[in-house]
C-alpha cells in the first residue's frame, strides 16, 4: 500500500505551528498590563490563544484619529541566525513601527506581528526554543514601547524564507496609534531657532545591516560572524554581538513629552526624526521640509566604535555613512525648551543632549564624526 502524503511532508508541522503560537500567544497575553486602565486596554473575549482580543472605543472624542503603521526587521535577524541568538530582535522589530509613529505626535497602543518560518523543524528536533527566545523579546519590547500585543501569528512557508543556519524566519509587525488633532506633528509647528536634541543609539538599529553584511563578507569572508576585530576566532569578542545590539526603544519617553493621547505634555516639542533609513539627512530633512528651514548640526554623538570600524572597513565615505547609518542618533525632537526634552529622556534612561538648531537657510549642515574628515562640516 502507497503511504500517504500528509500536509507534513510539505514541511509543514501543524502540532508545532500550534505549539509556536501558544508561546507567543502566552508571551502576548503578559502584555496586555502595559495598557490596563489606559486607552487600549485588552479585552479577550473568548479565552484561548485562536480566540478573538479587542480594545473598546467608544466615546472617544470627535477630534480623535486612528492609523496603522507597518514595518518589520529587515535583513537584522539573518544576524541573530548567525549565532543563534533571537531574544533581541523584537525591540528592533517594536522600534520600528513604534517609534515611527510618535513621529507624528501620535501614542501607539497596540501591535500584531506576523512570523514567517522556514520550518519550525520536527517534533523531536524543533526550533520551539528559538522562538522561545523571540518571545522573551517580545515582551520586553512591548514593556519598553508600552503597547499591548493582541496575537502571535507563525506560518511555515518553506523555501519561501531562507537565511543562515537552520532556523530561518521573515518578522514583521503593524502598531495602531492614536492621536488628538492639536497633538499632531506636522511639521509647521518648527521655527528658526529651535533646538534639536539628539537621543542617543549605541547600535545600528535595523537599517544598513545589508551595507554591514557586505563589507563583512568582503574582508572576513562567508563566516565572518566567528571572527572578531583581528580575524581571529575569539567567540567572546566576535563583531557580531555590537552589530546585533538591539534598537533602543523611545516611544515611551517621547510620548511623554508631547502627553500621548490624553496625559499631560512634559515638554513642548515641535517635531521629531526616527534616524533609520535615509540616515540624519533624510530623516531631519523630511521633518524640517514643510516649514521650509534647515539645521546646523554642530555637536552629534560620536558614532559607535563598530560603526566606525565596519566605516573603515568598507572604505564608506564620511557623507555616505550619514546617508546609510545613524551615526549615533537614533532620533532627534525639535524643541524650544530643551531642558525639559532632556529630563523625560533621563527618566527612561536614555542619554541625550543638545546636537544643533534649526535655522533658516534651507539644508542640512552636520559637524562630522565619521572616520575620514572628522571635525570638517558636511552639507547636504
Amino acid at each position: 500500500m502507497n503511504r500517504q502524503t500528509t500536509y507534513a511532508d510539505s514541511g509543514v508541522n501543524i502540532e508545532l505551528g500550534d505549539d509556536a503560537s501558544q508561546v507567543l500567544y502566552e508571551a502576548a497575553k503578559l502584555t496586555w498590563k502595559n495598557r490596563k486602565g489606559k486607552l487600549g486596554e485588552v479585552v479577550e473575549i473568548f479565552e484561548d490563544f485562536s480566540g478573538l482580543r479587542a480594545i473598546n472605543v467608544g466615546g472617544l472624542p470627535a477630534d480623535t484619529y486612528m492609523n496603522i503603521n507597518f514595518d518589520g526587521v529587515g535583513t537584522k535577524m539573518e544576524l541573530g541566525e548567525r549565532i543563534n541568538k533571537h531574544d533581541t530582535v523584537a525591540f528592533d522589530l517594536f522600534a520600528m513601527v513604534c517609534d515611527d509613529a510618535v513621529v507624528r505626535g501620535a501614542e501607539p497602543i497596540i501591535v500584531g506581528s506576523l512570523l514567517d518560518v522556514r520550518s519550525l523543524g520536527e517534533k523531536d528536533n524543533s526550533y520551539i526554543d528559538f522562538v522561545k527566545q523571540l518571545a522573551v523579546g517580545y515582551i520586553n519590547a512591548a514593556k519598553d514601547a508600552n503597547v499591548a500585543i493582541v496575537n502571535g501569528e507563525v506560518a511555515e512557508l518553506g523555501a519561501r524564507v531562507s537565511g543562515y543556519g537552520p532556523f530561518n524566519y521573515n518578522w514583521g509587525a503593524g502598531v495602531v496609534w492614536f492621536a488628538r488633532k492639536d497633538r499632531m506633528l506636522t511639521g509647521r509647528e518648527i521655527k528658526e531657532g529651535d533646538s534639536l536634541v539628539g537621543l542617543r543609539e549605541e547600535g545600528f538599529r535595523s537599517n544598513g545591516l545589508s551595507l554591514v553584511r557586505k563589507i563583512m563578507k568582503n574582508n572576513y569572508g562567508e563566516n565572518w560572524h566567528l571572527v572578531d576585530r583581528k580575524g581571529m576566532h575569539d567567540l567572546e569578542r566576535v563583531m557580531i554581538k555590537e552589530v546585533l545590539i538591539p534598537s533602543k526603544i523611545y516611544t515611551g519617553a517621547v510620548v511623554d513629552m508631547f502627553g500621548g493621547f490624553n496625559g499631560e505634555p512634559k515638554a513642548e516639542i515641535h517635531g521629531v526624526a526616527h534616524i533609520t533609513g535615509g540616515g540624519v539627512p533624510g530623516k531631519l530633512g523630511r521633518v524640517l521640509k514643510p516649514s521650509g528651514l534647515g539645521a546646523v548640526i554642530d555637536e552629534p554623538f560620536d558614532p559607535s566604535d563598530i560603526m566606525s570600524y565596519i566605516q573603515s572597513l568598507g572604505n564608506v565615505n564620511d557623507k555616505e555613512a550619514y546617508k546609510t547609518w545613524n551615526m549615533g542618533q537614533g532620533m532627534i525632537v525639535v524643541t524650544p525648551n530643551p531642558k525639559e526634552v532632556i529630563e523625560v529622556t533621563h527618566d527612561y534612561g536614555i542619554e541625550s543632549k543638545v546636537i544643533g538648531e534649526v535655522v533658516r537657510e534651507a539644508g542640512i549642515t552636520i559637524k562630522n564624526k565619521g572616520v575620514y574628515s572628522k571635525g570638517e562640516e558636511l552639507k547636504f
